[in-house]
Order: C-alpha cells, then structure tokens, then sequence
C-alpha cells in the first residue's frame, strides 16, 4: 500500500507537468500529496518544510547556482565562450572540431539562445555536406555535451547533493560516458563531413590557444579544484569568481546589473520544492520499505530505475526525476553510490535529448526550419547507444568492483 501511495504521488507530478504546469508547482503538489497520503501530523510537517528550507543542503544548493549563474554572465560581458570558439577553430583547421567541440564550448552559455550561435558554427563548416536535418541534429547533441558531467549545471547540483556524492568523484565517474557520448555523435551525425577546412592553416598556434585559455579558464580551474583539490563546488565557484573580476578588471559598475540578472527564483523554488519533498519521503518512512518491495520484482532494480529516469525524463524533464527519484534509487539499489549516480544521470542524460520539454530543442528545430519529429528521430540511434554503453559501464563497473 506504501509503494502504491508513492506510485499515485509520482503520477501526479508527472500529470501537472504533462499539463505544462511549473516544475515547482507540481513537485510542492506531491510533497502535499506526500503529507496527506502518509498521515503525517500538522506539527512534524510543518518541521519537515522548516528543515528543508534551512539545511545547509539546501541552501549551500541555491547559492551555488547563483554563483555559477553570476560567473557565467560576467563571462558573457567578456566575450569568452566566443572568443574559445574562435581559438578552437583557428587552432585545429578541423570541421569535425568545430562541429563537435565548438558547440560544447558554446553549449556552457547558460541560454537557451546559445543553441544559435552553436548552429552558425556548424552551418558554416558543415552546409556543404549536410542538409538542415542533419545539421539541426548536430547543433544540439553537441551543444548539449557539457551538460552531461560538469557540476555547474542546476541538475547536476541537485543531483550530487541528493546523493551525497562529491563533484570531483562524479566529473571523473562520467568521463567514460561522457567520451561514448562525444564518439556516438561522430559516429551517426559527422561520418559525411570531411576533416579538413579549407583555410585557417596560417593561423598562429600559440595565439588560438592563447584565447581558448582565456576564454575557458574560470570553468577549467573550477573543475580543476573540484576534481583534483577535492574543493567543495560552492568554495571553489565562489573564488573563481573573485578572481575573474579582479583579473579582468571589472568595475562595479559593470556587474551592479548582474546581481538581479543572476537571480533564477524558478529554479530556486524547483530545489526547495524537491528538497521539502524529499523531507517528507524520509518522514513518512516510505523509503525504508522500498528495498524489499524491489527485490521482488522479476526484474533487478537499477533496471526499473533505468527505465523511471529515462521515460520520466521524456515527459517531465531530467531535473523533475532526479528530484523525486534519487533518494528512493539511492535508498533501493543494492551497493548504490556513485556507479548508480553515473547510470542515472547518463540515462536522463540522453533522455533529455529527446523531450518535449527541452525547450532548446524546439528552438534549434525552428532554427533550422525542420519538424520537431524529424530532429527526434534523427537524435534517437546517438541516444539509444549512449543508453546501451552506460548500462554495460554500470555493470562492468560494480562486477569490478
């Protein structure tokens, strides 16, 4: 009875996405749901929604990813994503460099409209040797790339902090993924174009290079301390920050704007949302039951699991399952750490790359002037096979280990 008040709790949020209903409306309904379902008292609810609010989970989560947001727009005000594209397409004289790595360097732009400047780059190295399908496809798997691993994304933020698995170790469990992902992409959409660009071979090599550097430093170092000083992302973002303005001489004036601008009180509300949510699963003593109820099905858990991400992935958005789905996943599957967080997040991953409710997606669709079903269809064999070798990664890694 348990697990089937959990089922109706999920569908609901589910059905007010589906319904084009905010993530944070649906996701406070089934937290509501959750309090009633389970006979929660007045008193230990309201405890639940004060715990959430102030625990530093929640609120170390919010700064996070206003800081990265604030970063990222001082980038803007500098030009540096531009100006790494550049360097990067000067530098390798490649056109799969600049279809591939180009936009995955664009794709780190927090806007959606990042989609237009990625699509302008494959246009103009690809137009002769793809037709609009084939370039719409392209411009937004790779745009997309960075999204899959780098701790500077709302999800991915989310996700570690509902796991409780630290940023370094995820960005190094992801490479593997991350590469079949980047190889699936020249595989099915790129195996027309030719390497070789017909110019840029007297460009300057210290130069190009010189700008992608300058370009990409303050998400290259960010990672770097996060990876290799096992700095905690906020601590790491937060100094990183100081140091571009001081670098690149900003005047206050320049950035007064941006601390409004940087504000996302959507996705604030989103992570407050789960994280109440996730306060009430634990009360209600549900998740403690889910282990058993599993290990009866005729199918292993992170199998089912696989299966909640990916299509609840399709019609409601990766961050709306992880929010809900984790700590049960997490709670659930045997042996659950890290391998599990990297085949969950691989699979909302590749899902995402065909939902409805990425709105990148549609825009890139409209770019380029073709169906919505048509850029899908084309997406699909890139993401089934990035599904396939994240499963085989899962289960070579935990027969490793």
């Amino acid at each position: 009875m348990d697990v089937l008040k959990l089922l109706l709790i999920f569908v609901l949020v589910l059905v007010l996405v589906s319904r084009k209903q905010p993530i944070w409306i649906a996701i406070f309904a089934g937290a509501a749901a959750t309090w009633l379902l389970y006979g929660i008292s007045l008193q230990e609810g309201l405890l639940g929604i004060y715990r959430a609010c102030v625990s530093w989970d929640t609120v170390s989560l919010i700064l996070v990813m206003y800081i990265v947001t604030f970063l990222q727009k001082m980038m803007g005000k500098r030009n540096a994503i531009q100006r790494a594209q550049k360097g990067l397409s000067a530098l390798f004289n490649n056109r799969w460099v600049n279809c591939a790595a180009a936009p995955i360097f664009i794709g780190m732009l927090p806007t959606p409209n990042a989609a237009f400047i990625a699509g302008d780059v494959v246009k103009a190295s690809a137009a002769d040797h793809l037709n609009h399908d084939e370039m719409a496809v392209t411009t937004t798997y790779f745009r997309h790339v960075s999204e899959s691993f780098m701790p500077t994304y709302g999800s991915i933020i989310l996700a570690l902090g509902l796991a409780g698995v630290s940023a370094g170790e995820f960005v190094v469990g992801m490479l593997p993924i991350v590469l079949c992902i980047v190889a699936a992409g020249c595989f099915w959409f790129l195996r027309k174009v030719p390497m070789k660009t017909q110019g840029g071979a007297g460009a300057k090599k210290a130069k190009c290079a010189a700008e992608i550097g300058i370009g990409l430093w303050p998400i290259l170092v960010c990672i770097l301390m996060v990876v290799i000083l096992k700095m905690q992302i906020l601590t790491a973002s937060s100094l990183v920050l100081v140091v571009y303005f001081l670098i690149h001489r900003f005047r206050f004036g320049e950035i007064k704007g941006l601390f409004a601008e940087s504000l996302q009180f959507k996705l604030y509300l989103n992570t407050l949302a789960v994280m109440v949510l996730k306060e009430f699963l634990t009360v209600s003593g549900v998740i403690s039951t889910l282990p058993d109820f599993f290990a009866k099905l005729p199918i292993p858990s992170f199998l089912v699991f696989i299966l909640i991400f990916f299509f609840g992935s399709v019609v409601s958005g990766s961050s709306t399952i992880i929010g809900l789905c984790m700590p049960v996943a997490m709670a659930t599957v045997p042996g659950a750490g890290l391998p599990l967080v990297c085949l969950l997040m691989g699979v909302a991953y590749a899902a995402m790359q065909i939902s409805p409710t990425h709105v990148c997606l549609t825009l890139t669709a409209d770019y380029f002037e073709i169906p919505f079903g048509r850029l899908i269809r084309k997406t699909l064999p890139a993401v089934m096979t990035t599904v396939a070798f994240t499963v085989a990664y899962y289960l070579v890694w935990n027969w490793l280990v």
